[in-house]
């Protein structure tokens, strides 16, 4: 029996978990590849989100109706706002989320 899927995802980290939904969710029929399924949504080492450069990333997620914003809410530990003393161009908020549960939410 011939399978047919519109994309195929490699890796399914927390990016991509966030590209397989992003493309189910324009109703494409979606593979996803992963070697160990116990690393399904897992991050990186660094279990930071947000900062002066991620931060805009995970806004355009968000905007786009992304998860990585709402799973960062669910599953962070630590919540703190950068460069207060700064303007407002490198002012920036940053969570720490537990990996593990991170992973389960995703």
């Amino acid at each position: 029996m011939a399978k047919h899927f519109d994309i195929i995802v490699i890796g399914l980290g927390h990016a991509g978990c966030e590209a397989a939904l992003a493309c189910a969710r324009m109703g494409l029929r979606v593979l996803g590849v992963t070697l160990r399924a116990d690393r399904i949504g897992l991050m990186s080492c660094n279990p930071a989100v947000g900062g002066p450069g991620k931060g805009q990333l995970v806004r355009e997620l968000d905007a786009l109706g992304g998860e990585m914003g709402k799973v960062t809410d669910a599953t962070g530990t630590h919540f703190r706002r950068l460069n207060e003393s700064k303007g407002p161009a490198v002012r920036a908020r940053r969570a720490l989320v537990d990996r593990q549960r991170y992973a389960e939410e995703m």
